[in-house]
């Protein structure tokens, strides 16, 4: 399995208020582009595949089970995700988890796969 690794703005992020893992909408970028640690924003992700050819409940969108925390180390649980493709979708390697509630910074990156 793959590891996560975390984008570094997003520890600043944290600390700002900016994401609110409990309720934000969370959702997963695909990409075949090894992203950067010094990305912070989806805008900054380099071809992420479009949605055009894939299905599943609402798209991208990720449901968040619990969000807690316990001696210091913070567990995110999310509801496993299935997309279906329904025609030709380009190859991806990565999977980029990301905050789409804030307006500003529009999109913030959490960490990728």
């Amino acid at each position: 399995m793959a590891s996560f690794q975390k984008f570094n703005q997003f520890v600043e992020d944290l600390a700002k208020g900016v994401h609110n893992l409990s309720t934000g909408q969370l959702k997963v970028a695909l990409t075949n582009t090894a992203p950067v640690a010094a990305n912070s924003v989806y805008a900054d992700l380099t071809s992420p595949l479009a949605t055009t050819n894939l299905s599943g409940a609402t798209p991208f969108n990720v449901t968040t089970t619990s969000c807690e925390q316990t001696s210091g180390t913070l567990t995110l649980v999310l509801v496993d995700l299935t997309l279906t493709a329904t025609g030709a979708v380009g190859p991806f390697q990565y999977v980029v988890l990301y905050n789409d509630t804030p307006s500003s910074p529009a999109d913030p990156l959490i960490g990728f796969w």
